[in-house]
């Protein structure tokens, strides 16, 4: 199995680099380092790629209204030659709120944006000159001025709803998953990799401790969390079996905040979404997951009590096999 962990936003920068050494012992497929509205990405991964050697290094992910596509071809070039050809390129759209509340830009045409980066930043990597003519993107005589490492650094496209996971099997070396029910990964993948085989991966919250009930309340509120602050999420979820749940979680968000919102998170919705409990539980719960199709979990470090006490029985469950 080729187990990924996610490293970072609810960590520090001196976390994400001690846990990221502590990995690099270990062989674990690939660090991937989430990007919010903290710790700047391509930053981040310069630095966790000087922690680990033989690691995978991903983004997950850069959004791509907050970069032009040749900066960000530029910022992938760079970290690919920094680690010695270990990037994946994860990109996503990010959502409403983040681009135009936080970066200032209208969230328009996320499709045919996709596409064209994915185009643009496949051209800049090839070291040619660059002379492109998009709907959204017109480029002329741009060329990279250093060596790419590789000429081709996979990419990987984030997807909730149909038409970017019809866009990342179309277009992208793998596709990136986030809170999708069990039942519905299974028949998406099974559906999609009939038509085309690349790589499926899941980023999977995972929470681990001694005490079950303690990790599970744990992974139910990063569930209740994500469900109240992004309206994606919420309005897929409620289109593939929890209409009543994620409406009663975001009332009550609406009402009392982060409160008590993650104790409507039925049991039913926590096994389908997540991972939770004692080190047995989560590795039971991870089968069934990679059971659906997934190629790679990447499981989402979600630190319980002191984060190296947590992030060791993490490695002890997932990374030491």
């Amino acid at each position: 199995m080729r187990v990924a962990c996610s490293l970072g936003s609810l960590l520090s920068i001196d976390d994400v680099l001690q846990c990221s050494e502590i990995i690099s012992k270990t062989k674990t497929d690939a660090v991937w380092v989430p990007e919010t509205w903290g710790m700047e990405n391509f930053s981040m991964l310069g630095a966790v790629s000087s922690k680990t050697s033989t690691q995978k290094i991903g983004s997950s992910i850069i959004n791509i209204y907050s970069r032009s596509p040749s900066t960000i071809a530029m910022g992938a070039a760079t970290i690919d030659s920094l680690s010695n050809g270990r990037l994946v390129l994860g990109l996503g759209t990010s959502s409403t709120p983040i681009v135009e509340s936080f970066h200032g830009n209208k969230f328009e045409k996320p499709l045919q944006r996709m596409k064209e980066y994915v185009e643009i930043i496949r051209l800049v990597l090839s070291g040619k000159q660059i002379n492109y003519d998009g709907e959204i993107f017109k480029l002329n005589n741009f060329t990279l001025l250093i060596k790419p490492q590789r000429n081709k650094i996979p990419i990987y496209v984030a997807a909730i709803n149909k038409k970017m996971v019809d866009l990342a099997w179309s277009i992208g070396d793998g596709v990136i998953f986030y809170l999708r029910p069990l039942n519905e990964m299974k028949e998406t993948i099974s559906k999609m990799q009939s038509k085309k085989k690349i790589d499926v991966t899941c980023q999977l919250i995972t929470c681990v401790s001694e005490d079950s009930e303690e990790a599970i309340q744990r992974a139910k509120k990063t569930i209740a969390f994500y469900i109240s602050v992004g309206e994606i999420y919420r309005e897929f979820l409620a289109k593939n079996g929890y209409l009543s749940e994620t409406k009663n979680i975001f009332e009550e968000f609406k009402k009392s905040g982060f409160k008590s919102n993650h104790e409507l998170v039925t049991d039913s919705m926590l096994q389908s979404l997540a991972i939770s409990g004692t080190p047995e539980e989560c590795k039971k719960q991870l089968n069934d997951f990679v059971g659906v199709g997934i190629d790679q979990p990447i499981l989402q470090f979600n630190p319980i009590g002191k984060t190296s006490d947590s992030f060791q029985l993490f490695k002890k469950t997932f990374l030491d096999e």
